[in-house]
């Protein structure tokens, strides 16, 4: 699901083993459905609405189109595609000017860059150097976060247990290079527990909203940007790829603007580069407790 930036609207797609393409429009004060867009796609998951409230963008599991809608007519007025490989839209984020969409796939190591004004795909990324085969979920790269101030994208990779990353500032005239492999400290290659549904470990990521950090579902790590390393794990992190982040200031929590989920929307703020481990004066206070 996603909610629009001022609360009032939730986007709630009615599930990926759905055979239609239908995500309800949901009044978020009274929790009735107003109406629905119907995507065209089969099995409703991944959904963003954009920045500014504008559009939200449907990711059906099975179709080979990630769909653009209207959230003022609530139609569908672009689809991005088609991707490649198995296909079928996974994890996805977009940059904030909304020309960008990077999307992950099932069954493919890596991500394709599309193009939100055209339609088209413009890049097909694979992660280069590491094997593609082996145990993973049915998307290997079932995670990508844009950075803050959109220059880099980290990408899961939950075959081999790393997360990459690709410098992409050169976009849309030059591919994303990637530039850095990131073994993580928690393990992706057993289940959640408990669980009902869908237990196999395949984590999502997500930037802090300062960039500082990279949050790592279903494995725990926190991804230290600057050092490009793990700086710490979050045991309840290391059980669960469902997270948000809630960021507070004064004992008060800031406007909802400011949050943050496994969408990881670029644009949102200037990036830290500066790593409250290393000392510096702006660094972050942290107080760690560690438990058996």
């Amino acid at each position: 699901m996603s909610i629009s930036p001022d609360g009032n609207t939730i986007y709630m797609p009615t599930g990926e083993l759905v055979s239609a393409g239908v995500w309800e429009v949901i009044d978020a004060n009274s929790g009735n459905v107003t109406t629905s867009i119907d995507s065209g796609g089969i099995g409703p998951h991944n959904t963003v609405v954009s920045p500014d409230g504008d559009r939200v963008y449907l990711g059906p599991r099975y179709t080979n189109y990630l769909v653009v809608a209207s959230t003022r007519t609530n139609q569908v007025i672009r689809k991005i595609g088609p991707v490649g490989g198995v296909g079928g839209i996974r994890p996805f984020t977009i940059n904030g000017a909304q020309n960008l969409a990077f999307i992950t796939l099932s069954g493919f190591l890596g991500f394709q860059v599309g193009d939100i004004g055209t339609g088209r795909i413009l890049y097909t990324v694979p992660v280069e150097r590491f094997p593609t085969g082996g145990r993973a979920a049915s998307a290997p790269s079932h995670g990508i976060s844009l950075s803050p101030d959109e220059k880099e994208v980290y990408l899961m990779d939950s075959i081999n247990n790393y997360v990459h990353v690709f410098d992409v500032t050169g976009l849309p005239g030059s591919a994303p290079r990637q530039v850095a492999d990131i073994r993580l400290l928690g393990a992706l290659s057993h289940n959640e527990s408990p669980c009902a549904y869908d237990c196999l470990k395949d984590g999502w990521l997500h930037h802090s909203r300062d960039g500082r950090y990279v949050f790592v579902g279903d494995s725990g790590d926190v991804i230290d940007t600057t050092l490009r390393k793990t700086a710490m794990t979050l045991p309840a992190l290391a059980n669960s790829r469902k997270e948000i982040e809630i960021d507070f200031e004064g004992g008060a929590t800031l406007p909802a603007r400011a949050m943050n989920n496994r969408s990881s929307i670029g644009g949102r703020t200037p990036m830290v580069r500066s790593s409250p481990f290393s000392g510096t004066a702006d660094a972050i206070p942290w107080t760690c407790r560690w438990e058996p």
